[in-house]
Order: C-alpha cells, then structure tokens, then sequence
C-alpha cells in the first residue's frame, strides 16, 4: 500500500530549488514516527536533497536516468511506475515522500495521505497537488503545537481515499 506524506503551504507549495521553505521539528518528528521501519518511495532530486540514507528506511528513488547509482544497500533505483507496483499490491505501508512529480504520479496509486498543512503562504517553484475532496476523506485533524521551536501555525491532517 502506497501512502503519502507531505508537508504544505497554504497556496500548495512544497518547496523551492529543491528545499523546504520552513523548519517545523514537530513535523520532522512526526515524518521520523510515520517512516522509520517502512519504506520511502522519492525521486532523485529529493533524494539528493536529504543529503544522506535515512536509518532504518529502504529508500526507493525513481529517477529517469538509466546510469544513476548509489552504492549504499538500503537504497533501490528504478526507473518505471511498474517498478513501484510491488510497493502498490503490498500489504505493509509504504510512504511516498516527494518531491512534485512523485506526487503527481502516484498519488492516485494511494490509499493514504498524511498531510502537514502550514497556515502561511510561500513562494516557492515545487506545488503539491490539489487534493481532489471527492476522492479523499479527512480521517483525523490536529491542531500543532505553536512554540519557540515551531513558530509557524500548522495542522496535522490525515486522509484515506473513499
């Protein structure tokens, strides 16, 4: 089973030349929760902006280029959606991560979406894809934890597909 996870601005965006546009530790804290045990399905250029292996996650990174590779056993290149059908059929969840095109390609491979929504908008050259109420259900809704640390107002809001 395919889920996403995705934290957004408020007009959508995601993120500009290939980074986060905030510093949110409740949402990273609950991207490690969420993530940790499973595997991460990510395209390259989101791959290389972690800017290493994530412990304890296969990371599956989709990349159209047929000579890229990475030495590390915790890491699988494909270069196909059909690569990814196993992740689709199996039963354990597995969590597409980003970035834009991902998103695009298999979110309607997905069952789940674990939506960071943040109250501001930003401007930014990666956007998420509007989620379409017709075919997702919100499941649960959280109000974060403003503080020092998280200075922004955000929402956890989590969504199965009807």
């Amino acid at each position: 089973m395919l889920s996403i996870i995705v934290a957004v601005a408020s007009n959508n965006v995601i993120g500009k030349d290939n980074k986060l546009l905030w510093h949110l530790p409740e949402d990273l804290k609950r991207f490690k929760t969420l993530t940790t045990g499973h595997t991460i399905i990510m395209g390259r250029k989101t791959f290389e902006a972690l800017g290493h292996v994530l412990p304890n996650r296969k990371h599956i990174v989709l990349t159209h280029n047929p000579d890229y590779k990475v030495d590390d056993e915790n890491v699988e290149i494909v270069h196909s959606v059909s690569e990814i059908q196993k992740y689709v059929d199996d039963d354990n969840e597995n969590f597409v991560i980003g970035g834009a095109i991902i998103y695009r390609m298999l979110m309607d491979y997905c069952q789940k979406m674990y939506v960071t929504r943040i109250a501001k908008s930003f401007e930014g050259d990666a956007f998420f894809p509007k989620i379409d109420e017709a075919k997702w259900k919100v499941v649960s809704r959280e109000k974060g934890i403003k503080d020092e640390n998280n200075t922004l107002d955000y929402e956890f809001i989590d969504y199965t597909r009807i």
